[in-house]
């Protein structure tokens, strides 16, 4: 339901009963008054207020109903956060269980946050970027990753012998190449189709 006319004796009757028809919050729905309510003398000629009550259809409206649709039908109970600016969505969830939308090295939460970038730029003129988050779970796959690229960055000044690192998706192979990039004696590349793309660390004597 995206619109619904309300009537109730005041303007707080009319939009409390509007809300409740349409099952949302106030901050969710924008509200134009279509007729003023008056109290008539002593109840003779009294009017009620009529409002029609429009859903709001933002990229953050967006986003929180098609995660909370798909989390509900995984069994979960989820909140969630939401920061938006006017380049990008940052969504932080939170409840139980939370390693089920985590999945095996991020792939369920990377599936969940494309599949909502979708929903919010669909049809939209701007395109507004998602980062889908729990449990500071990117924070903490970034950092693994850094210390993979310097493991393996020092494996290949010592040996010099290239090292082929496991598939990666297109965030994962960044921020492997920005860790390394300034680091002596190696470069790196990306071989592969998706999803089996990976990085190459390789020795570069030259880079010093």
């Amino acid at each position: 339901m995206k619109t619904f006319e309300a009537t109730g004796k005041t303007y707080e009757e009319a939009l409390m009963a509007g809300l409740a028809q349409m099952g949302l919050p106030s901050e969710k729905v924008d509200v134009e008054v279509l007729e003023e309510g008056t109290k008539g003398f002593l109840g003779i000629g009294a009017k009620p207020y009529k409002l029609l009550l429009t859903k709001k259809d933002t990229p953050a409206i967006r986003a929180e109903e098609f995660l909370k649709n798909v989390t509900e039908l995984m069994g979960l109970t989820v909140t969630f956060e939401i920061t938006e600016t006017e380049e990008a969505l940052l969504i932080n969830m939170q409840g139980d269980n939370q390693g089920i939308l985590i999945g095996h090295r991020g792939e369920t939460l990377d599936a969940l946050q494309y599949l909502t970038s979708l929903q919010v730029n669909k049809g939209g003129k701007e395109y507004r970027r998602v980062t889908l988050d729990t449990e500071g779970y990117r924070a903490k796959r970034e950092q693994s990753l850094e210390s993979l690229a310097r493991k393996v960055a020092g494996k290949v000044t010592k040996y010099r012998r290239s090292v082929t690192l496991e598939p990666m998706n297109a965030y994962e192979r960044h921020v492997i190449h920005a860790a390394l990039q300034d680091v002596p004696g190696v470069n790196t590349y990306s071989i592969g189709t998706e999803p089996n793309r990976r990085v190459v660390v390789s020795y570069d004597r030259d880079k010093r």
